[in-house]
């Protein structure tokens, strides 16, 4: 049976690592955990995973407003086990995550994927998300 939680401790938050190391690689462990405290702490970050034994998916989310969109959820990692995928936990993880942006009354779901992830794009087109900006960013 598939359980979908937001991670609140230090155990769960510990046993997301395996499956968002495959994403974040060059993350340890005790840095993630640290630093997903800091961003639940600092940021509103929330730790979501999907678990059918093991835990399968993970996603980092956050909901925050903005002037030119309004209220919204911003996906800011999303991954399934690469021995998981096509299976289907990614989705059912992704379509909880949009659930969960409606109850908490935001009017959109975002995430910025890095241009060469074709895999993932092809997943969130078929989410039927749409391309709707440029990302820019400049090394401090």
């Amino acid at each position: 049976m598939n359980e979908i939680k937001i991670a609140e401790s230090g155990e769960e938050i510990r046993e997301c690592y395996p499956v968002m190391f495959q994403l974040r690689p060059l993350l340890g462990e005790g840095e993630f955990c640290a630093q997903v405290k800091r961003q639940m702490a600092n940021g509103g970050f929330q730790l979501v995973y999907l678990r059918d034994g093991d835990i399968k998916a993970v996603a980092g989310i956050r909901i925050a407003e903005w002037l030119a969109g309004g209220k919204s959820l911003e996906i800011e990692d999303l991954v399934a086990t690469e021995n998981d995928r096509s299976k289907g936990y990614g989705g059912k993880l992704f379509d909880w995550i949009v659930r969960y942006g409606k109850e908490q009354k935001c009017t959109q779901v975002r995430l910025v994927s890095r241009v060469k992830r074709f895999e993932a794009h092809r997943f969130y087109l078929n989410k039927r998300m749409i391309i709707e900006a440029h990302y820019f960013s400049m090394p401090l």
